[in-house]
C-alpha cells in the first residue's frame, strides 16, 4: 500500500481524537504525541476543526498566499521526510486483542475508572480490514484461497466481532462512540461479505453432495471418493463462516441463508423424486388411475425421507451448526416439518376422495406408511416439533380406517344387490365369485394391518373378539375374520341362489362345482385367508364338492346306465331282439345328446375337469364294454349292427374326453 493510501489514516484517528472534548489541550496533545511515539507516525492534523492546538509543523503562515509555490514544496518535502511506514495489519491485530483483552478487565472488575481512550491503532485496523474485504469481495472466492490464508481472514473478521463487542461494553462513554459505529460498519461489511460466501458453499454443497436420492445409487468407487472429500472440504467452510457469523452475533442471517437454500435442495430432491404439491381439489379432480400413480411416487418419498432425506439433512445441519445445538434443532425442525406438512396433507387429500373398493389398497399403503414410517422420522426431530405431526397422523389414520372398514363391509352390499336373474353360460364360475375371492385374496396380504383397522377404527365393535357359530360351536374371531366370515356366508348364499337359475339339475350341479372349486383353491392359495378360515371350514367345503359331483352324475349318467341294465332282455333264456334293439337306440340317443350338450359346458379348473372326465369313464366305459360283449352278437353281422351298435368302448372315451370343453364339438368318429 503506497504513502498517498495511507495518508488519510492519522487523520482519521486524530479527528476522533480531537473529538473528545472533555480533555484539555494539553492532555490531547500528551496523547498524540505517545501515539506518535509509539506508531511511529507523523503529528496528526484534524481537518475538520480550527484548533489553536494543531501542531506547528502542519500550519500554513499567515503569508502562505505571497510564497505558495516555495511552501507546497517544502510541505511536501517534509511529508516525505516524516511519513512513516504503512502500518503492519499482524502487529496492528496484536495491539488490537491487547486493547481487547484491556477493556474485557476493564468490565469484568468492574471498575470506577474511566475506560482509556481509543488509540489510533483502531482506526488503522479499521482501514486495513476495509481495505481487505473489499479486495476480497470484488474478485476473492473464501472457498478459494489456502487454508492459511482463509483462516487468517476469518481470524481477523472474528477479532472485528470481538472489537465491536468490547466497545460496545462501553456504550456509553462519549468517546467511544465513533468507534463503536466505525467498527460496526466494518464488521457490517464483513458479515455481507461471509454472507454471501455462505450461500455460495451451500450451493456448492448442493452439487457435490452425493445423490442420495436414488435408492440404489450405481457404484462410483474413484470418483465417489473426490466427491465426498470435496463435500467434507466444503462443510468445513460452511462450519467456520457459520462460527464467524454467530461470533458476529449475525445468527438470525445465517440461519436464514441456510434455511432458504436447504429448503429448496430439499424440494428439488421431492421434485427428482416425482413427488408435486396438489391442493385437496386437485386431488379430488384426478382419475383413479393417475391418482395411483401419484400415491405410489408418495409413498417412495415418505420412504426416502425416513431413511435417507432427513437422517442427512439432520447431520448436515448438527455439523455445520454444531457449537449451537438449539439452532440445529430448531433449523432441522422447521425445514423437516414443512416437508412432513406437504406429504400428510397429500395423504389426507386421498383419505377425502369418494370411497371405492378399488381404492383399498392404496388406502392400506399409506396407513402402513404412517404408521411404520413416520415413527422414524419422529425420532430424527426435536422433542418439541413431534407432537403436532403425531396428531396429524392419528387423525389421518382414523380417518382412513374407517373409510377401509367402510369399503370392505361394502362387499356384503355388492353381493345382496346383484339381483340378475340370467344364468353363467355352461355352468362357469360367477363374475362376482371371482371378484369377491380375489378381491379377499388380495385383502388378506393386508391381513395384520387390516385386523388393527378393524380393532381400531371399527365404531361399531366392543372388545376384540366376536362369537361365531361354526358347526353349532361358539368360535372366538376377530372383528376382520368376523367381517370376512360374513361375506363367505353370504356368497355362499349367493351362488345357491344363482344355481337355482338353471333348468338342468346337472347343469346346476356343474355351476356349483365350478365356484365351490374356485373358492376352496384361492383359500388353499393363500396362507392368510386359509388360516382365516380355518381347517374345519375347508374340510365342510370339500365335503359339499363331492356331494355336488355325486348329484352330477346321479342326474345325468345314472339314466343312461340304466339303458343297459340286462334285466328284461332275456325270456326263458333267449334275447328278446327288439327290446335289446330299444336299449341301444335309447342308449345311442341319450349318448349323443349329453355329449352335444355338456361338450358346451365349462369346467375351467383342469384338476375338476380331468377328475369328472375320469369317473365318468370309470362309470360307464365298463358297463358299455360288459354290455357290448354279452349282447353285440345277438345282431346279425354288417348293417343291423352298425344301425344299433354305434360306438365301441373307445369310441365312448373319446367322446367323455370332449366333454367341459365349453365348444360345441361333432362326435368323435366310431372306431370299427
Amino acid at each position: 500500500m503506497d504513502a498517498e493510501k495511507e495518508k488519510p489514516l492519522p487523520e482519521k484517528s486524530s479527528t476522533f481524537v480531537a473529538r473528545d472534548n472533555a480533555k484539555t489541550d494539553n492532555q490531547e496533545e500528551e496523547i498524540i504525541n505517545t501515539t506518535t511515539t509509539t506508531e511511529n507516525d507523523s503529528k496528526i492534523p484534524d481537518p475538520n476543526q480550527d484548533s489553536p492546538h494543531d501542531d506547528a509543523t502542519e500550519s500554513k503562515p499567515e503569508n502562505a498566499d505571497d510564497s505558495e509555490t516555495k511552501e507546497e514544496e517544502e510541505e511536501e518535502e517534509e511529508e516525505q521526510a516524516e511519513c512513516p511506514l504503512p502500518p503492519d495489519l499482524n502487529k496492528v491485530s496484536e495491539e488490537i486483542d491487547q486493547f481487547i483483552s484491556t477493556l474485557s478487565s476493564l468490565e469484568k472488575d468492574e471498575s470506577t475508572h474511566a475506560p482509556p481512550d481509543v488509540p489510533i491503532f483502531v482506526e488503522q485496523f479499521d482501514v486495513l480490514v476495509e481495505a481487505m474485504i473489499e479486495e476480497y469481495d470484488s474478485k476473492v472466492k473464501l472457498s478459494q484461497l489456502k487454508e492459511e490464508d482463509s483462516s487468517s481472514f476469518l481470524e481477523t473478521v472474528n477479532r472485528v466481532s470481538s472489537l465491536s463487542k468490547a466497545l460496545s461494553l462501553f456504550s456509553s462513554e462519549y468517546k467511544y462512540a465513533y468507534s463503536i459505529n466505525r467498527i460496526g460498519g466494518v464488521k457490517q461489511r464483513a458479515m455481507s461479505y461471509l454472507e454471501e460466501e455462505f450461500k455460495f458453499l451451500l450451493d456448492d454443497y448442493k452439487i457435490h453432495e452425493s445423490d442420495l436420492v436414488q435408492e440404489n445409487p450405481p457404484p462410483e468407487p474413484s470418483p465417489k471418493e473426490e466427491k465426498n472429500n470435496l463435500s467434507d472440504e466444503i462443510l468445513t467452510n460452511l462450519i467456520k463462516l457459520s462460527r464467524s457469523m454467530f461470533a458476529a452475533e449475525y445468527e438470525k442471517e445465517c440461519c436464514q441463508v441456510y434455511f432458504v437454500a436447504r429448503r429448496n435442495v430439499l424440494e428439488e430432491k421431492l421434485h427428482k423424486l416425482g413427488f408435486e404439491k396438489y391442493s385437496i381439489d386437485d386431488v379430488q379432480k384426478m382419475q383413479w388411475e393417475s391418482l395411483e400413480r401419484e400415491i405410489e411416487v408418495w409413498i417412495k418419498t415418505f420412504k426416502q425421507c425416513a431413511t435417507i432425506l432427513f437422517s442427512n439433512e439432520r447431520k448436515l445441519c448438527d455439523s455445520i451448526f454444531s457449537d449451537n445445538p438449539s439452532v440445529s434443532e430448531n433449523l432441522f425442525g422447521t425445514l423437516s416439518h414443512g416437508v412432513i406438512e406437504q406429504l400428510l396433507n397429500f395423504s389426507a387429500a386421498v383419505a377425502l376422495t369418494k370411497r371405492a373398493p378399488e381404492k383399498l389398497f392404496k388406502f392400506l399403503d399409506i396407513y402402513e406408511a404412517l404408521r411404520d414410517i413416520l415413527p422414524q422420522i419422529e425420532n430424527l426431530f426435536p422433542e418439541e416439533w413431534v407432537n403436532e405431526p403425531k396428531t396429524e397422523t392419528s387423525m389421518l389414520k382414523s380417518r382412513l380406517g374407517e373409510a377401509m372398514i367402510s369399503i370392505v363391509i361394502e362387499l356384503e352390499n355388492s353381493i345382496k344387490n346383484d339381483s340378475g336373474k340370467t344364468p353363467v353360460p355352461g355352468g362357469a364360475v360367477h363374475p362376482l365369485t371371482k371378484y369377491i375371492m380375489n378381491y379377499l385374496t388380495y385383502a388378506c396380504e393386508y391381513r395384520e394391518t387390516l385386523e388393527q383397522v378393524f380393532r381400531e377404527h371399527q365404531k361399531s365393535a366392543i372388545g376384540s373378539e366376536y362369537d361365531y357359530n361354526q358347526n353349532n360351536e361358539s368360535v372366538k374371531q376377530s372383528p376382520f375374520q368376523s367381517q370376512i366370515t360374513k361375506v363367505m356366508d353370504l356368497l355362499d348364499m349367493y351362488l345357491e341362489g344363482k344355481s337355482k337359475l338353471y333348468k338342468d339339475h346337472a347343469l346346476s350341479s356343474i355351476f356349483l362345482m365350478n365356484n365351490g372349486r374356485y373358492i376352496l383353491q384361492k383359500i388353499k392359495g393363500s396362507n392368510e385367508l386359509n388360516s382365516l378360515m380355518g381347517s374345519h371350514w375347508c374340510r365342510k367345503r370339500s365335503s359339499e364338492l363331492r356331494q355336488y359331483h355325486k348329484t352330477y352324475q346321479r342326474e345325468t349318467w345314472g339314466r343312461l346306465i340304466n339303458c343297459l341294465n340286462p334285466e328284461g332282455l332275456l325270456v326263458n333264456g333267449k334275447v328278446v331282439k327288439p327290446v335289446l334293439k330299444e336299449r341301444f337306440t335309447s342308449f345311442n340317443a341319450m349318448f349323443n345328446e349329453i355329449h352335444k350338450t355338456q361338450s358346451t359346458w365349462v369346467v375351467g379348473d383342469e384338476q375338476l375337469q380331468s377328475e369328472l372326465r375320469v369317473s365318468i369313464s370309470n362309470m360307464v366305459i365298463p358297463a358299455y364294454r360288459s354290455f357290448l360283449g354279452r349282447f353285440s352278437q345277438v345282431f346279425t353281422p354288417g348293417r343291423q349292427t352298425e344301425k344299433y351298435v354305434k360306438y365301441q368302448a373307445d369310441d365312448i372315451e373319446t367322446n367323455i374326453d370332449e366333454l367341459f370343453d365349453g365348444n360345441a364339438t361333432p362326435m368323435g368318429r366310431r372306431k370299427l
